[in-house]
């Protein structure tokens, strides 16, 4: 495989190169093994990971974890009989018994006509440098400071604030190796950092709590601890004195941060795995109209420093930049080998999952939203966890704020959102410039034209 670098871009450290070429050794061991074993093919995931994290809690060390694992999979064929058997010794006679278990659950499963390895042809060929590894030396000492810096901005940010559940920061380093008897063998190894904190503060003899984080591949680009803090103690002051509103239909914003949901809702919806068993409310809707026709959803897999980013998903088949909505239409599912073939379809190079889905946003900021939208309600969290992915029945308890003429009247809690996932798609009028980078799902804040709040 060719490695595509431009003058001047990141690239793996030897440090990496060095971990992914025992893994890919180890890979191979394995997949020898298998044949030798009489598989007609197979495939294995190897991963090294270590990091450690910091938690204290007012003005005290909560909590010091350090954390080393290691894990190696392997999945054998019988033509379509199909085995998997996984362990976290990497020693030889563990190996030879994790690849001898899997043969024979393979030998005594049914079937499978759909079960393999995903086409030779579909297996990644270009290997882009994606900047996702970004080591921290960071020592148990300095983090404990950073914590103590975090929690200590948020609770002299203002005298409401009155407990703390705590600061946390975590780095994390990982290296993977995905192997099979194709001849395809990648390695990846990638970074995730974060600081974190929650507070409560206490107005009135009622408490109200909330939180902030920053997340990143690369720790350079942390938010500092201080501002993390501020940030988390900021969330929590402005929810004090919320009230129920009264029950009523009405726009709704979602906030970046929780709008990201949405989303995630969608993808859940056209997972192979629901289409294929039937199980989703956007059954047999390819090629028709599921949002409103000014929303587009691409996938971004080869995004610098993105959590999501990959050069190919869990099979070795090649990710793409792909629009999965487009102008409204839903272009095409969320599909690995084994539902693509039960679909008759083809991989969509997912297995794994969907990486860096982003709804493209508009021009609007999150204030400016709030001045469209007149009034309405600003949902800043969601609570609980009713969504029915088969009917698309959609019911989640909120928080977040009141807006009469465009403005913030008063924060909100106790209350519920009710609507089916299949219309407040179409519903959709403004998604905001505002997005959250954070995660693998991103997106701006996102206005609905109508949902029902049940409050008095």
């Amino acid at each position: 495989m060719s490695e595509i670098v431009a003058p001047g871009e990141h690239t793996v450290g030897e440090g990496a190169a060095q971990d992914q070429e025992k893994l890919a050794e180890l890979a191979g061991r394995v997949l020898a093994t298998a044949k030798r074993m009489g598989a007609d093919s197979g495939e294995t995931a190897v991963s090294r990971s270590q990091g450690f994290s910091v938690s204290v809690r007012m003005g005290e060390v909560e909590t010091i974890e350090h954390n080393r694992d290691k894990s190696l999979v392997v999945t054998v064929y019988f033509g379509r009989k199909t085995g998997s058997a996984s362990t976290s010794d990497f020693n030889a006679e563990a190996i030879e018994d994790s690849v001898r278990a899997a043969c024979t659950i393979a030998k005594y499963t049914a079937v499978d006509d759909c079960a393999g390895l995903a086409d030779a042809d579909r297996m990644a060929t270009e290997i882009r440098d994606l900047d996702i590894d970004h080591p921290w030396e960071l020592t148990v000492e300095q983090a404990i400071d950073m914590a103590h810096e975090c929690e200590d901005a948020a609770r002299s940010f203002d005298n409401r604030i009155s407990n703390s559940e705590g600061a946390t920061v975590f780095t994390h380093r990982g290296t993977e190796v995905y192997a099979n008897t194709h001849g395809f063998a990648g390695g990846t190894s990638g970074t995730r950092h974060s600081v974190s904190c929650a507070v409560i503060g206490e107005q009135d003899n009622v408490m109200q709590r909330d939180y902030w984080y920053t997340s990143n591949r690369d720790f350079h680009e942390l938010e500092s601890a201080a501002a993390v803090g501020r940030s988390a103690a900021s969330r929590t002051i402005r929810r004090l004195g919320a009230r129920r509103v009264k029950t009523t239909q009405c726009p709704v914003i979602y906030e970046a941060p929780v709008a990201a949901s949405l989303l995630s809702h969608f993808v859940s919806a056209v997972r192979g795995s629901a289409i294929y068993r039937k199980a989703s409310f956007l059954l047999d809707r390819l090629g028709e109209p599921v949002f409103a026709d000014d929303i587009t959803l691409s996938e971004y897999p080869h995004l610098p420093k993105a959590t999501g980013s990959a050069n190919y998903d869990g099979e070795g088949v090649a990710t793409q930049t792909r629009d999965i909505v487009q102008a409204g239409i839903l272009n095409n599912y969320v599909l690995e080998s084994y539902s693509a073939r039960k679909l008759g379809l083809e991989t969509t190079g997912n297995a794994g999952g969907v990486r860096n889905l982003c709804i493209r946003p508009g021009k609007l900021g999150l204030e400016d939203m709030i001045r469209e939208m007149g009034t309405g309600l600003l949902v800043t969290e969601l609570i609980g966890a009713g969504v029915n992915n088969v009917t698309g029945d959609y019911s989640r308890g909120v928080a977040g704020f009141w807006i009469e003429g465009g403005r913030i009247q008063h924060p909100v809690e106790e209350v519920t959102i009710a609507g089916n996932l299949k219309d407040m798609f179409k519903r959709i009028v403004e998604v905001g410039a505002d997005v959250d980078t954070r995660g693998n799902y991103r997106s701006g804040s996102i206005l609905l034209d109508r949902l029902t709040v049940a409050g008095d």
